[in-house]
């Protein structure tokens, strides 16, 4: 990414934040003929304590190299939490020279045979949230779960997938932050243009969540799903970091129903074909 694509990249971010900060968020009065969502970009700009015009060129993409400070203040009125600020602060830091190339996913070996002992259900996704490798019994829970598939396409348009999902709007504002964190400031690599346009043009709520520039892990904890089969599950999901990669696995308290469930459904798994893992490239 060029200086000038990463300078507007944090105009955007700072257009898109601006506008969801309420006057009276920071202690302004609203006023009858306010014309904009959210703040004015003077408004911005006093309570940061730089000049508008300063303020309208970091918006224009025209000041490739605010301060740290200038950032702080900004995030400050912004209203953004840790994990934003960290994010505000990555899109202004000047990248060395030349910029690595990302290599292609691939699923190592050894996670294929992790994948195939594991009696839970796992599986491996990218930084896109393609799954590029999964086990028969993370088939067994969703389809949407083996290779060739993206998390993110099927929550959005899979009606099976929404359905499996206890609270969708709350699942979908989730996983769009979490992929706007995950590709960061590599918006312009193949598999994030490719993915990006296609949801964008297909489908209105991710349009509206990818304009708010939300950003935030998609952690593990325990979620709860309604399964076709077995019915509801409460299952604990936790995600663990492998070179470039996340091993995903979701498991049930000892003893409990869940527990038991995840037993029948293994038992159920209609598909005997699925290997233990697979894998699918992507630059």
């Amino acid at each position: 990414m060029s200086d000038d694509d990463r300078a507007n990249l944090l105009g955007g971010y700072l257009r898109a934040r601006r506008a969801l900060v309420t006057p009276e968020q920071v202690g302004l009065p609203a006023g009858a003929h306010r014309r904009v969502p959210g703040l004015r970009r003077e408004e911005v700009a006093m309570l940061a304590g730089i000049s508008a015009d300063y303020y309208l060129r970091l918006e224009r993409g025209r000041d490739k190299n605010p301060s740290p400070q200038v950032l702080a203040s900004l995030a400050r009125v912004l209203r953004l939490d840790e994990l934003a600020q960290e994010y505000l602060l990555g899109l202004a830091a000047p990248r060395p020279r030349p910029r690595r190339r990302r290599k292609p996913e691939r699923v190592p070996a050894r996670l294929h045979q992790l994948l195939a002992s594991v009696q839970v259900p796992a599986f491996v996704e990218g930084r896109a949230f393609d799954v590029l490798a999964s086990n028969r019994l993370a088939v067994a829970l969703s389809p949407r779960l083996q290779p060739g598939y993206n998390r993110l396409r099927s929550l959005l348009f899979d009606p099976e997938e929404q359905a499996f999902q206890q609270d969708w709007a709350r699942s979908t504002a989730g996983f769009i932050a979490a992929f706007r964190k995950s590709i960061g400031d590599d918006i312009d690599t193949p598999r994030a243009v490719e993915l990006v346009g296609e949801l964008a043009q297909s489908s209105e709520r991710f349009r509206t969540l990818w304009e708010r520039h939300d950003v935030r892990d998609l952690e593990g904890g325990t979620t709860t799903v309604n399964h076709p089969v077995v019915g509801e599950l409460r299952l604990h999901r936790d995600k663990l970091p492998v070179d470039d990669l996340l091993l995903v696995l979701y498991y049930a308290d000892q003893g409990s129903e869940s527990e038991e469930k995840l037993r029948l459904l293994a038992l159920h798994d209609p598909d005997n074909t699925h290997p233990d893992a697979h894998r699918i490239p992507h630059g």
